[in-house]
């Protein structure tokens, strides 16, 4: 009786650590797991937002994030987009400037 026990709780261990296996993506990338955005963002003057140490850009209807502000800039996934974005003031959200840290991308 003890003998099955042991086989199946090895056999459970062995199956609960399978599903714990990650698999990198492309060589020299990291994998980053990074917050969803709320179902509404509200910006303000500028299209930044910051939630739980990442800071997010809203640029050309695409969202980008990093740890900093000044960068470097990675494309959101699209999973984690809002549902809509609003802006103070009624702005449009187009500031007319362009981040160095992500043009283009």
């Amino acid at each position: 009786m003890r003998a099955k026990r042991i086989a199946l709780a090895g056999l459970l261990v062995s199956f609960m650590l399978a599903g714990c296996l990650m698999v990198p993506g492309r060589r020299g990338r990291e994998v980053v797991v990074v917050p969803a955005l709320p179902p509404v963002v509200v910006l303000e003057t500028e299209p930044y937002y910051v939630q739980e140490g990442y800071h997010y850009h809203y640029q050309n209807n695409g969202w980008y994030y990093a740890r900093s502000r000044s960068g470097p800039w990675a494309p959101l996934p699209r999973d984690r987009y809002p549902k809509d974005v609003k802006f103070k003031g009624g702005g449009g959200g187009k500031d007319g400037r362009q981040n160095p840290g992500h043009q283009g991308r």
